[in-house]
Protein backbone atom coordinates (compact mmCIF):
# COMPACT_ATOMS: atom_id res chain seq x y z
CA UNK A 1 0.00 0.00 0.00
CA UNK A 2 1.30 3.58 -1.00
CA UNK A 3 2.32 6.04 1.69
CA UNK A 4 -0.76 8.23 0.29
CA UNK A 5 -0.05 11.69 2.23
CA UNK A 6 -3.13 13.37 0.62
CA UNK A 7 -6.14 14.34 2.23
CA UNK A 8 -7.99 14.24 5.81
CA UNK A 9 -5.53 11.02 6.17
CA UNK A 10 -2.33 11.92 6.14
CA UNK A 11 -0.39 12.58 9.04
CA UNK A 12 0.00 16.17 10.14
CA UNK A 13 2.56 17.69 12.28
CA UNK A 14 3.32 20.90 14.04
CA UNK A 15 2.78 22.85 16.74
CA UNK A 16 -1.30 24.09 14.98
CA UNK A 17 -0.27 27.79 16.45
CA UNK A 18 -2.25 29.36 13.98
CA UNK A 19 -5.62 30.97 14.27
CA UNK A 20 -4.80 31.47 18.13
CA UNK A 21 -1.09 33.31 17.18
CA UNK A 22 -2.67 35.08 14.07
CA UNK A 23 -5.73 36.56 16.51
CA UNK A 24 -3.10 37.74 19.04
CA UNK A 25 -0.82 39.56 17.23
CA UNK A 26 -3.86 41.52 15.74
CA UNK A 27 -5.65 42.30 19.09
CA UNK A 28 -2.06 42.98 20.97
CA UNK A 29 -1.55 45.22 17.70
CA UNK A 30 -4.74 46.88 18.57
CA UNK A 31 -3.79 47.50 22.22
CA UNK A 32 -0.37 48.93 21.31
CA UNK A 33 -2.20 51.39 18.64
CA UNK A 34 -4.63 52.54 21.08
CA UNK A 35 -1.60 53.15 23.65
CA UNK A 36 0.12 55.19 21.23
CA UNK A 37 -2.75 57.31 20.10
CA UNK A 38 -3.79 58.17 23.90
CA UNK A 39 0.12 59.06 24.14
CA UNK A 40 0.25 61.03 20.99
CA UNK A 41 -3.08 63.53 21.83
CA UNK A 42 -1.75 63.89 25.61
CA UNK A 43 1.72 64.91 23.84
CA UNK A 44 0.20 66.98 21.99
CA UNK A 45 -2.40 68.64 24.09
CA UNK A 46 0.16 69.33 26.81
CA UNK A 47 1.66 72.54 26.71
CA UNK A 48 5.20 71.90 28.39
CA UNK A 49 6.50 68.51 28.36
CA UNK A 50 9.17 68.35 31.12
CA UNK A 51 9.78 65.45 34.15
CA UNK A 52 6.87 66.71 36.59
CA UNK A 53 4.05 66.45 33.44
CA UNK A 54 5.61 63.28 32.20
CA UNK A 55 5.76 61.85 36.32
CA UNK A 56 2.13 63.56 36.69
CA UNK A 57 1.08 61.45 33.71
CA UNK A 58 2.34 58.18 34.79
CA UNK A 59 1.36 59.00 38.38
CA UNK A 60 -2.34 58.13 37.48
CA UNK A 61 -3.18 54.91 38.37
CA UNK A 62 -5.53 54.34 34.87
CA UNK A 63 -2.37 55.19 32.83
CA UNK A 64 -0.29 53.10 34.83
CA UNK A 65 -2.52 49.83 34.48
CA UNK A 66 -3.02 51.16 30.44
CA UNK A 67 0.46 51.46 29.95
CA UNK A 68 1.09 47.88 32.17
CA UNK A 69 -0.86 46.32 29.91
CA UNK A 70 0.15 47.97 26.39
CA UNK A 71 4.02 46.47 27.31
CA UNK A 72 2.05 43.17 28.49
CA UNK A 73 1.27 42.69 25.01
CA UNK A 74 4.31 44.31 23.60
CA UNK A 75 6.32 41.34 25.39
CA UNK A 76 3.82 38.90 24.16
CA UNK A 77 3.64 40.16 20.32
CA UNK A 78 7.48 39.83 20.13
CA UNK A 79 6.95 36.25 21.75
CA UNK A 80 4.99 35.14 18.86
CA UNK A 81 7.03 36.57 16.53
CA UNK A 82 10.45 35.46 17.76
CA UNK A 83 8.77 32.18 18.29
CA UNK A 84 8.33 31.88 14.86
CA UNK A 85 11.08 32.67 13.28
CA UNK A 86 13.20 30.06 15.91
CA UNK A 87 10.77 27.65 14.57
CA UNK A 88 11.18 28.49 10.87
CA UNK A 89 14.38 29.43 10.40
CA UNK A 90 16.63 27.40 13.25
CA UNK A 91 16.36 23.76 12.24
CA UNK A 92 18.76 22.06 15.59
CA UNK A 93 16.67 21.56 17.68
CA UNK A 94 18.72 22.11 20.87
CA UNK A 95 19.74 25.63 19.29
CA UNK A 96 16.46 26.58 18.74
CA UNK A 97 15.14 25.46 22.40
CA UNK A 98 18.03 27.47 23.52
CA UNK A 99 16.52 30.76 21.83
CA UNK A 100 13.19 30.13 22.85
CA UNK A 101 14.55 29.79 26.43
CA UNK A 102 16.43 32.41 26.40
CA UNK A 103 13.96 34.54 24.57
CA UNK A 104 11.68 34.18 27.19
CA UNK A 105 14.19 34.90 30.30
CA UNK A 106 14.45 38.26 28.04
CA UNK A 107 10.60 39.31 27.74
CA UNK A 108 10.10 38.07 31.02
CA UNK A 109 13.44 40.18 32.58
CA UNK A 110 11.94 42.99 30.49
CA UNK A 111 8.12 42.39 31.97
CA UNK A 112 9.97 42.98 35.24
CA UNK A 113 11.99 45.88 34.57
CA UNK A 114 8.41 47.67 33.11
CA UNK A 115 6.57 46.66 36.31
CA UNK A 116 9.50 48.11 38.70
CA UNK A 117 9.81 51.26 36.36
CA UNK A 118 6.10 52.05 36.52
CA UNK A 119 5.68 51.80 40.24
CA UNK A 120 8.56 53.80 41.37
CA UNK A 121 6.79 56.92 39.58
Amino acid sequence: MANNNIGPKRLVVGAHYGLKDWLAQRVTAIVMAVFTLILLVLFLGAGDLNYVSWAGLFAKQWFKLFALVSFLALYYHVWVGMRDIWMDYVKPVAIRLLLQVLTILWLVGCAGWTVQILWRV
